[in-house]
């Protein structure tokens, strides 16, 4: 199949390498030209206006967007819908919130423009091991797209989830059960780094990984972070979020839905970007206050 990309960051180039493997055409596009030069080098064909990307393109088009969520993906839809015919279809691969895509559903369809939610899982690594991909809309639409998803994805890896947005929406649930995990995992490393024993903690996530019923493709990637640096000397202890944890933990009040686990995860990592924990001055003259406890001065 013939689709356009928008957008070549590192898992949207590595997917249109990917596809160009398997032997769909695509029509690149990036705002730095760079990156579009490289994958050219690849076998895609480069655009370098999203008017040359429209152009290259024939109807009914499949444009791919794999650009930052929010205002990024609204702008560029709002670019495209002049651009582009009826019937065209436009798939947003990225991060999205899934009310989002709901609405950018519903704006398109009354022009006659259909529209996929795409929930993209596999990072840096899916060019080799493939990508997970959650797709929601019109089941037609996938039904078109197929070959792309099939190409994507690892056997099995790939699943029509339901009508707009649901895509989206299991993604990022997805997202917040990845949260819950990592933390797990990062207490439990925790505890064994300060214990009495020397235990090597990179061959204890290899042993995990090969039949434990805590194995996972994190403790992989833990097991291959801990072979140049155990202790993690050169990495802080800032952790970011992108968003679908507080997405998640959002859903779970609007729904009464307790998630103490998904929860805690994403306040551990507001906790780690503050230098200083006003809440934590706080506790330290409470405790001074009704019991003489002794504060440490700066």
């Amino acid at each position: 199949m013939k689709l356009g990309l928008i957008g070549l960051g590192r898992m949207g180039a590595f997917m249109a390498e990917r596809l160009l493997k398997d032997g769909h055409e695509i029509v690149a596009y990036n705002r730095s030209s760079d990156k579009i030069k490289a994958i050219e080098e690849k076998g895609a064909q480069g655009a370098y206006s999203l008017e040359e990307l429209v152009k290259k393109l024939k109807t009914p088009r499949v444009i791919w967007l794999m650009v930052p969520s929010g205002e990024t993906v609204e702008d560029t839809i709002d670019k495209l819908i002049p651009m582009i015919s009826k019937n065209d279809i436009i798939i947003d691969g990225g991060n999205s919130f899934y009310k989002d895509s709901v609405r950018r559903y519903n704006k398109l369809k009354e022009i006659r423009i259909n529209f996929l939610d795409v929930g993209t899982s596999g990072g840096i690594w899916g060019l080799k091991e493939g990508y997970c991909v959650m797709v929601g809309g019109d089941r037609k639409i996938f039904d078109h797209c197929e070959s792309i998803f099939k190409t994507l994805a690892p056997p099995e890896g790939y699943m029509y989830i339901g009508a707009s947005g649901s895509g989206h929406y299991v993604k990022m649930i997805h997202n917040g059960i990845e949260y819950g995990m990592m933390q797990a995992y990062a207490e439990g490393f925790e505890l064994m780094h300060a214990s009495n024993y020397e235990i090597n903690l990179q061959k204890v996530a290899h042993l995990w990984g090969k039949g434990s019923v805590v194995r996972s493709w994190l403790l992989e990637l833990l097991d291959d972070a801990l072979k140049d640096d155990k202790d993690l000397n050169d990495i802080k202890d800032y952790v970011e979020d992108s968003g679908e944890g507080r997405w998640t933990v959002l859903d779970g009040i609007e729904k009464s839905i307790p998630l103490p686990v998904i929860t805690e995860s994403l306040f551990v990592r507001f906790r780690s970007r503050q230098e200083e924990s006003y809440g934590a001055k706080i506790l330290a003259a409470l405790r001074n206050e009704f019991g003489g406890h002794a504060v440490q001065k700066k």
